[in-house]
């Protein structure tokens, strides 16, 4: 199935997805006439006969690159909702999650997933950085994340928001249908409000996250 994608503040970048490649980039209207059967209902408010319009707001971007892989998926121990009362909520990082693999060397299959989960929530498609353990090198392909290069200079500490953002090259025909949808209204609101903005990431075609 063909799914057009569009967001609010960007018209002019919406994407076009058939199965895990994209389509087509340009202005959403042109776009939209190419599917002339298959999109004139859904804006008549009928449905789609076979394409589907995701409507979005803020902007589109072509997603972005954390380069904190280990970090973040191998010296972060992230809880499962159920441990709330022993280990909270948030992220655990340090002597603490050190010691806590150490104790149950199987917590870590599910915290590289959870933690991955926290990524594409943020609007990460790639990573970066050496991945040695096996549960978080799985996690990663299953969830379909890139990997790429770890950039020279690093910014800042690990975080699922780092600053500054790396934003992945232009999406292009062809390509991976790899990107995320942030409610902003631009791209410096999005560097001035970090990546918890995220409403929306998509992965080899796929919708991996939407915010609720």
């Amino acid at each position: 199935m063909l799914t057009l994608h569009v967001a609010e503040a960007t018209p002019e970048s919406a994407v076009l997805v058939d199965g895990a490649l994209v389509a087509a980039v340009g202005p959403y209207e042109d776009l939209a006439e190419q599917l002339p059967q298959a999109l004139g209902s859904a804006r008549a408010g009928g449905t789609p006969l076979n394409a589907r319009l995701r409507r979005w707001p803020g902007i589109l971007t072509p997603g972005l690159l954390n380069p904190y892989g280990p970090e973040l998926l191998e010296e972060t121990y992230h809880p499962d909702p159920r441990e709330a009362a022993e280990f909270g909520t948030e992220p655990i990082t340090g002597e603490r999650a050190r010691e806590i693999f150490r104790a149950d060397p199987a917590r870590r299959g599910a915290s590289a997933r959870r933690g991955v989960q926290r990524l594409l929530a943020h609007g990460t498609v790639a990573v970066a950085g050496e991945l040695r353990g096996r549960a978080a090198v799985d996690a990663v392909r299953r969830a379909g994340l890139a990997v790429g290069r770890r950039p020279e200079r690093l910014p800042g500490p690990p975080a699922f928001s780092p600053a500054p953002l790396v934003l992945l090259p232009g999406l292009v025909p062809g390509g991976p249908a790899r990107f995320a949808v942030f409610d902003v209204p631009d791209r410096a609101a999005l560097v001035r409000l970090g990546a918890s903005t995220c409403v929306a990431t998509v992965v080899e075609g796929r919708l991996v996250f939407r915010r609720r």
